[in-house]
């Protein structure tokens, strides 16, 4: 019996029109209810950054589930001293506002998720990255995005905390010296629901126009 081919499925406008809403949607939560979110749901969300591209398909990506109280503590702290340097780097004149910043909902969330890069995979057997062997790690880029929508497709907050250190949480969670990582992420419910990056909201930055990134040759 011969394979038969799916034939691949219409996205009608509709289908468009919601998908660009949930684009829009799509938000780094900061703020978390304390509503518990199962291992049923996280492994889907899991499931759904695992369907991102990746170069030679070598699926770089290392999912680290961080559900121990000293392991979260310790992420915690290691928080609190890199925000505290970043506070002293800042200009005089964004000093009061940066301090004024929700920049990580580690205490709230109640899933905490880190995601690393394996570099040194066999998997793909090193197609595509000869000249480019960042790609490993923008294909893990890929899979959080996907994991980020899916999550926010069902009404749940991902927000990714950029302020470690990489090294101090790589020896906190125990993992391979070799992997490397790409982020840190609080799971939650959001406490509220917002289309305007709480950034912009603040005053911290406004989102620009596209045309302003664009470079036509």
């Amino acid at each position: 019996m011969e394979n038969q081919i799916t034939p691949p499925p219409t996205f009608d406008r509709d289908f468009r029109a919601q998908l660009h809403q949930l684009f829009v949607w799509r938000r780094d939560v900061r703020r978390f209810r304390r509503d518990p979110i199962d291992d049923e749901t996280l492994d889907r969300l899991i499931a759904t950054a695992c369907l991102a591209p990746s170069v030679g398909l070598s699926q770089p990506w290392r999912f680290v589930i961080v559900d121990e109280p000293a392991r979260r503590k310790a992420i915690l702290e290691d928080f609190k001293r890199c925000n505290q340097d970043a506070l002293t780097s800042v200009s005089a004149d964004d000093a009061a506002l940066y301090a004024r910043l929700k920049l990580a909902g580690l205490e709230e969330a109640p899933r905490h998720l880190a995601v690393f890069a394996d570099e040194t995979t066999p998997l793909g057997r090193g197609l595509g990255r000869a000249t480019m062997p960042e790609t490993m790690r923008y294909s893990v880029v890929a899979a959080i995005c996907n994991l980020w929508l899916g999550a926010r497709a069902e009404g749940i907050g991902l927000g990714w905390i950029s302020i470690l250190d990489p090294s101090a949480v790589s020896v906190i969670l125990d993992v391979p010296t070799h992997w490397t990582l790409i982020g840190y992420f609080c799971l939650g419910y959001p406490e509220r629901q917002e289309n305007t990056p709480e950034l912009e909201g603040e005053g911290w930055e406004r989102r620009r126009p596209p045309d302003q990134f664009i470079v036509r040759r």
